[in-house]
């Protein structure tokens, strides 16, 4: 390895550890506050959009003939468990299930607890090629608790439910005595993954003590294993959650076990994500504070899940003879474009990465790829030509780095009478400057090899943010892949190493492979001088190693860019020396321009810095012998 590419590597560090402390230092957002959506203008909203389905066919209501007994709650002696004589008649009685269907969503309901009971997510399918439900049966909970003179969770009651055909809504109503009820209002849009959902409180001022000021809602989701390779898609699900009147949106953290957090301020949303779908409960009104936590399941467990999501949000409650509460639900893919258009921050669930590597992702790497998909549907030769596009992007800091590395290539004979005018370490300092003095009268930049990784090594990064999470990619086969967006593999072994899996990935071989090539082609081209026999085996043998263990679970689209990357920097660097570089024409012209400099060059505020602090540092070394 060369000075060069240690001065990159350090250059490259400071400038990824600088990003991580002004990431770490940027204080967690205050309290927002509460923004206010006109409900009549939401009413009005409903009220035309019914209409519209009026004029248009409706999307498929249905309802399920198929009744579930379910054991009544225990109660007292009396049989009688709460002092509301309505809510013990609701606490007995049989499951049954209702549809809504668009062209996108097949959401089965149950009138126990009125809420959904299984969501099948159209035109999608599993990798093992099952339809995709997102969940089925007791993976879905959401209950409200209240107080209203007793505790009540609404999950343990039978609603009355009615469908109304024509809107594709269908209703679940919870009675009380004296009047009281609370109703959850169901539309499904047409062609759309939102679920709009309406809880009306009607009369419930009369039960729910005056000084309640927000009521409870328990949403619980077991997200199920959807895709290739369980730690994959663990490695990009979590939760992410908004703040009102903000763009950014914060989450629990990537590549945990499990996570939890208490939040105090309001909130706009909250997002169950998984790695290429995503659940999100929406308020216009916001929720007052939220409890959020996940956890993951062990890889293999019986009912094939992946997660286990918890939110609890509180609502704003205010004591009156009507109150409705206007909420949504989103359940879809996580595409960034069709989440960009709710306008509501939803496509930040995507994990870009943070600051310059989101940056390039949703102005560079995003708009590209889009584009070529446009015109090209085989994923392999869109990464192909990105990955082409991207080096002609930096070609000409590349051809500037190779050009300064033949530049001190070709001045070695110099470098080494210096080293032999001056053998003794007390004239270190000597000999740097002498060699800094020639560099400079030949216009050799120490620097000149740092620009193509400066350039490079964030992109390679956003590369690695950009793929696992890509659905455009999801079950999309190249070559002897069939899912680019998880690992591709020739071969299962029958055993797990630890750290690279059961399996063996070619893709994720050849990249290693071209890394080794590209390695030991770059190091014929350094100085002798500049090469240290430590870090050029680090370079040749353990990189490539370490990348092969590290690739070997990753997307197979990564493995590929980064396979095409390294050969394509190879040709660069054979073209560059084949047609580009005449080294005894460059000597000639190095010694001429040599020969012209002024004999005293003027030194930097810097050079001479360095070198006090030099003649400072010798001159302890002498006090100390």
């Amino acid at each position: 390895m060369n000075k060069n590419t240690i001065w990159a590597i350090l250059l490259i560090g400071s400038i990824l550890l600088g990003f991580s402390l002004y990431n770490s230092q940027v204080a967690k957002k205050k309290q927002r506050e509460q923004f206010v959506r006109d409900s009549i203008a939401y009413s009005q909203a409903v009220e035309a959009a019914r209409l519209q389905e009026l004029q248009n066919p409706p999307a498929v209501v249905s309802e399920e003939t198929q009744q579930v007994p379910v054991p009544a709650l225990e109660g007292d002696g009396n049989g009688n468990r709460f002092a509301n004589t309505l809510l013990n008649q609701s606490a007995e009685g049989s499951e049954s299930f209702y549809v809504l269907e668009n062209e996108k969503l097949k959401i089965t309901f149950t009138n126990r607890g009125g809420q959904p009971y299984s969501l099948q997510i159209k035109n999608f399918k599993t990798y093992e090629g099952d339809s995709l439900y997102f969940f089925n049966g007791p993976e879905n909970r959401l209950v409200l608790d209240l107080y209203a003179g007793e505790q009540i969770n609404t999950g343990d009651f039978f609603f009355a439910p009615n469908v109304i055909e024509e809107g594709n809504t269908i209703t679940f109503t919870l009675p009380f005595d004296n009047g009281s009820y609370i109703e959850y209002l169901y539309v499904l849009d047409r062609d759309s993954y939102l679920l709009n959902l309406r809880i009306n409180l009607v009369g419930m001022d009369r039960i729910i003590p005056r000084n309640v000021t927000q009521l409870d809602l328990d949403w619980m989701l077991d997200i199920r294993h959807m895709e290739k390779g369980f730690d994959n898609e663990k490695n990009y699900s979590t939760i992410v959650y908004k703040y009102p009147n903000t763009k950014d949106v914060e989450n629990l953290g990537l590549r945990k076990s499990d996570a939890s957090e208490t939040l105090k301020t309001r909130l706009e949303w909250v997002a169950f994500q998984q790695q290429f779908f995503s659940a999100i409960l929406i308020s216009d009104e916001s929720f007052n504070s939220g409890d959020l936590s996940y956890r993951f399941y062990e890889p293999g467990n019986a009912d094939s899940l992946l997660m286990n999501c918890h939110a609890l949000v509180q609502i704003p409650y205010q004591a009156s003879a009507e109150q409705s509460v206007p909420l949504q639900f989103y359940f879809g893919p996580n595409g960034y474009y069709a989440l960009k258009a709710y306008d509501r921050s939803f496509e930040q669930i995507i994990p870009l990465g943070g600051f310059l590597i989101k940056w390039i992702n949703q102005y560079l790497i995003i708009p590209i790829f889009n584009f070529l998909n446009r015109f090209i549907s085989n994923f392999g030769l869109i990464i192909l030509l990105m990955t082409i596009f991207i080096k002609l992007i930096i070609s000409p800091f590349t051809f500037k780095s190779h050009m300064s590395s033949a530049k001190m290539r070709v001045l070695k004979p110099e470098i080494d009478k210096i080293n032999a005018k001056y053998p003794k370490k007390d004239d270190a300092m000597k000999k740097q400057q002498e060699t800094m003095a020639l560099y400079k009268k030949t216009g050799v930049s120490v620097m000149g090899g740092c620009w193509p990784m400066l350039f490079q090594m964030p992109i390679l990064f956003a590369m690695f943010r950009f793929f696992p999470g890509s659905i455009e990619l999801r079950q999309e086969g190249f070559l002897w892949a069939d899912d680019l967006s998880g690992y591709d593999s020739i071969f299962s072994l029958p055993f797990n190493i630890p750290l690279y899996g059961d399996h063996v990935s070619l893709f994720a071989l050849l990249m290693a492979i071209s890394m080794f090539l590209y390695s030991k082609m770059n190091m014929k081209q350094q100085p002798t001088n500049q090469q240290m026999p430590g870090m050029q085996g680090m370079m040749l043998y353990f990189m490539p190693l370490m990348m092969l263990v590290v690739a070997n679970n990753l997307s197979a689209a990564l493995s590929y860019y980064y396979l095409l990357s390294n050969l394509i920097t190879m040709l660069q660097t054979w073209i560059i020396q084949k047609f580009f570089v005449n080294e005894e024409k460059l000597y000639r012209q190095l010694k001429e321009k040599a020969e012209k400099a002024p004999a005293v060059a003027k030194k930097s505020k810097f050079q001479q810095r360095l070198e006090q602090m030099q003649r400072q540092q010798q001159q302890q070394m002498k006090n100390r012998k």
